[in-house]
């Protein structure tokens, strides 16, 4: 669904599982570091709120976005988390690199999700600019890390 026609924030507090014994891993970009750090911010408020302790929240930080398949991929190898959630904001320049770390990225999470026990969860905003990355990381669209945050208690729990 287009990010125009859905807040980014917005869920129903109903369905979502409490957290209070689940550890999360957050791997976050440095690339970026005002959009990844609401995109953080987001993600952490969102977790605490749902029940999990700050103990069980990890963070670490990578230098760019194509680095979090790395990261993640230690975290799932590392952790005994429950969910693995990234973080990270690609914005389009003037050449093809926007594409080439954007599908990379892709690639490398759905290839983690496939073949480890469990779920990475998606958390990289691809957009045509700044102004963009502002409206999903906080701004008018709500914030993708409240979204990775909802996903990953209900995939733990799934």
């Amino acid at each position: 669904m287009a990010t125009s026609l859905h807040n980014l924030s917005a869920y129903d507090t109903n369905h979502v599982p409490d957290a209070s014994n689940m550890c999360f891993g957050i791997v976050v970009a440095e690339w970026n570091p005002e959009i990844t750090g609401a995109l953080l911010e987001g993600a952490v408020k969102t977790l605490e709120k749902h029940g999990a302790i700050p103990e069980n929240i990890h963070i670490k930080t990578v230098p760019g976005s194509f680095e979090l398949i790395y990261g993640a991929h230690q975290m799932t190898l590392n952790g005994g988390y429950d969910a693995i959630i990234i973080l990270g904001s690609v914005i389009r320049g003037e050449t093809p690199h926007f594409d080439y770390i954007c599908e990379g990225v892709t690639y490398g999470i759905a290839r983690l999700n496939a073949t480890c026990e469990i779920p990475v969860i998606y958390g990289l905003l691809t957009t045509e600019d700044q102004q963009q990355a502002k409206d999903r990381s906080g701004g008018k669209y709500g914030n993708k890390g409240d979204e990775c945050a909802i996903v990953a208690i209900k995939m733990a729990k799934f």
